[in-house]
C-alpha cells in the first residue's frame, strides 16, 4: 500500500475517529494489566450503548433535513420524562408500564416536535444554535412545572409537602430494568442486556425503513439540495417539520430506554446537557452537520462510551485521581466544535 493510498484511507475513515478508535484500543490492551475487570468493563460498555443509541439515533433524522445537530433534544426527553412520570401516576407496572411510559411519552414528542420545527424553520441557517436556547428554556420552564402540576404518587411527591416531584425518583416496583433483564445473558460478572439491545435495534430498523421510504428519501433530498427538492414540489418547511417530530420522538423513546436501565427518573436540571453526549457520540462515529447514517449512531455511540467506561477506571489504577469528567468534558466539545469547523463550504 503505497503513501498516498493510505492517506485516502485514513481520511476515507476519519482521523478524529481513527484516533479516538486507537486510544480506546491501547485503554483496552492496558487495563487488564492495571487490575481492571473487562468482564465487567465490557459488561458496562454494553449497557452504555443501550442507554444512549437511541438518543444518539435521534440526530439522524434533522442532520438529513438540513436542521443541523439536534441541540433542542431536551424537548425529547422531557416529553418521555412526561411519559415516564404519568405511567407512574396511572400506577402502570411492568411491560405495561414500560411501554405507557413510551405510549404517554409520543404525543407530547409529537406536539413538542411540532412547535419547534416551526421555530426552527423561521430561523433557518441559525438552527443550532437556537435550538440550544431553546433545550435549556425548555429545561429551565419544566423545572418550575415538576413543582405545580399536579402529580400525587407517594413514590413521586415530597413527603414532607405531598405536592411537587422529587429531584430523583426510583423505578424500583415499576419497570426497573425491564428491558435489560429480557433474554438476559450472564456469563460471570459480564452481563448482556439482550432486551435493551433487541429493543434499540428494532427502533434502529425503524428509522432506516423510514429514510428508505418516500418521505424520508424527501426527506433527505432537503438537506442534500434545497433547490432541487423545491423545484421537484417537495415542501420543505413540511419535511423539515417531519425530521424535527421524528427526532424528538425517537429523543422520547431513548430517555425511556435510558431511565429503566438507570433505575431512576432525574429531572428538574438532570436533561440540560443530555443533548452534548449524543452530538459527541454521532460526530465521533463519522457523521457530519449534514450527513448522517445509522452506522455512525452504533459506531460513535461505541466509541464514545467505551472511552468514558474504560477512562475513569484505567486512569484511577494508574494514577490513583479521577478525571473521567475532564475526558467527557474534553471529548464532548472537541468532537463538537471539530464538526462545526467543518460547516464552511458545505452547501445545506
Amino acid at each position: 500500500m503505497n503513501h498516498n493510498m493510505f492517506k485516502e484511507k485514513v481520511q476515507a475513515f476519519g482521523l478524529p475517529r481513527l484516533i479516538i478508535a486507537g486510544f480506546l484500543l491501547v485503554l483496552l490492551i492496558v487495563a487488564p494489566f492495571v487490575g481492571v475487570s473487562m468482564s465487567a468493563v465490557l459488561g458496562d460498555i454494553v449497557v452504555r450503548f443501550g442507554q444512549n443509541e437511541l438518543l444518539t439515533l435521534a440526530m439522524v433524522p434533522m442532520i438529513l433535513s438540513g436542521a443541523g445537530l439536534n441541540f433542542g433534544l431536551s424537548l425529547g426527553v422531557i416529553s418521555g420524562l412526561l411519559g415516564a412520570t404519568l405511567s407512574m401516576q396511572f400506577g402502570f407496572t411492568g411491560w405495561g408500564g414500560l411501554f405507557g411510559a413510551a405510549a404517554l411519552s409520543i404525543p407530547f414528542a409529537v406536539l413538542f416536535g411540532v412547535l419547534y420545527s416551526m421555530l426552527l424553520n423561521r430561523v433557518r441557517g441559525e438552527e443550532m444554535t437556537i435550538a440550544l436556547y431553546v433545550g435549556f428554556a425548555a429545561v429551565m420552564f419544566m423545572s418550575i412545572m415538576w413543582l405545580v402540576l399536579p402529580f400525587t404518587s407517594e413514590n413521586m411527591v415530597w413527603g414532607y409537602k405531598g405536592q411537587g416531584l422529587r429531584t430523583t425518583i426510583t423505578l424500583d416496583g415499576y419497570w426497573m430494568h425491564q428491558l435489560n433483564d429480557f433474554l438476559a445473558i450472564r456469563i460471570g460478572s459480564f452481563t448482556v442486556p439482550t432486551g435493551m439491545i433487541l429493543f434499540c435495534a428494532l427502533v434502529s430498523f425503524a428509522m432506516w425503513l423510514f429514510m428508505k421510504s418516500r418521505t424520508g428519501t424527501a426527506l433527505t433530498a432537503v438537506g442534500s439540495n434545497p433547490d432541487y427538492a423545491r423545484s421537484s414540489g417537495i415542501n420543505i418547511n413540511r419535511m423539515r417539520m417531519v425530521s424535527v417530530v421524528v427526532s424528538t420522538v425517537t429523543g422520547a423513546l431513548g430517555i425511556v430506554v435510558y431511565q429503566q436501565s438507570y433505575g431512576f427518573i432525574q429531572l428538574y436540571q438532570a436533561p440540560l446537557y443530555m443533548a452534548f453526549p449524543a452530538v459527541a457520540a454521532i460526530l465521533i462515529g463519522g457523521a457530519s452537520i449534514t450527513k448522517a447514517t445509522i452506522a455512525n449512531v452504533v459506531i460513535g455511540t461505541i466509541l464514545f462510551q467505551g472511552i468514558l467506561t474504560l477512562t475513569p477506571s484505567v486512569i484511577n489504577s494508574i494514577l490513583q485521581t479521577d478525571v473521567s469528567e475532564v475526558i467527557r468534558i474534553v471529548l464532548s466539545n472537541g468532537m463538537i466544535l471539530y464538526a462545526l469547523t467543518r460547516k464552511t463550504g458545505e452547501t445545506r
